[in-house]
């Protein structure tokens, strides 16, 4: 039975570094198993249908792209009834917090309630941030380019690989999925 999974790759032609053509990613989503490969903007998303675990996509992709890239780049993969209820979770979207504000951080896995609770003790100005299961949701009301709560806030404190995505992307990437 094949399923229809998002792949998110962290740090993808961003500054001119890990420079990666949608066409390659496609290419290699395919030789790591995805079939009916889509690709959405140049940061690294992939939507695609394999037979595969989501834990071999994760090994196969992150290998093939370090053979191609020269270097390790992380891969956060969710299926789509998981993207549909990382949506589904947002606190902000609930509270009715304006969409351009809101971000989500998808973690390789769900990070200990002492790590959440030191971290929030770390945020700072009118940045807010909620962690439910694998998903950090942001709500930056200056922009998320001006915030402390990057990936690598996130990664160094809860130890696991991460990306972010604004709240436009990820609701495209489930429409993506859903064909």
């Amino acid at each position: 039975m094949k399923t229809t999974y998002v792949a998110m790759l962290r740090g993808i032609n961003v500054s001119g570094r890990n420079k990666l053509a949608m066409e390659d990613l496609r290419t290699l989503v395919t030789a790591a198993g995805g079939a009916d490969v889509r690709t959405y903007i140049q940061s690294g998303n992939a939507v695609f249908t394999s037979s595969a675990s989501a834990t071999r996509i994760v090994t196969d992709l992150k290998e093939r792209l370090e053979g191609f890239l020269g270097t390790t780049v992380p891969v956060l993969v969710r299926t789509t009834a998981e993207l549909d209820a990382a949506m589904e979770k947002n606190p902000f979207l609930r509270r009715g917090e304006d969409p351009a504000t809101l971000h989500v951080t998808f973690m390789a896995a769900v990070p200990s309630q002492a790590d959440v609770t030191a971290a929030q003790a770390k945020a700072v100005a009118a940045d807010e941030f909620q962690v439910i299961g694998r998903e950090v949701y942001l709500r930056c009301p200056d922009g998320y380019g001006t915030t402390k709560l990057t990936n690598t806030f996130f990664e160094k404190r809860f130890g696991w690989e991460a990306t972010t995505r604004n709240w436009r992307t990820v609701t495209t990437l489930a429409a993506m999925a859903h064909g």
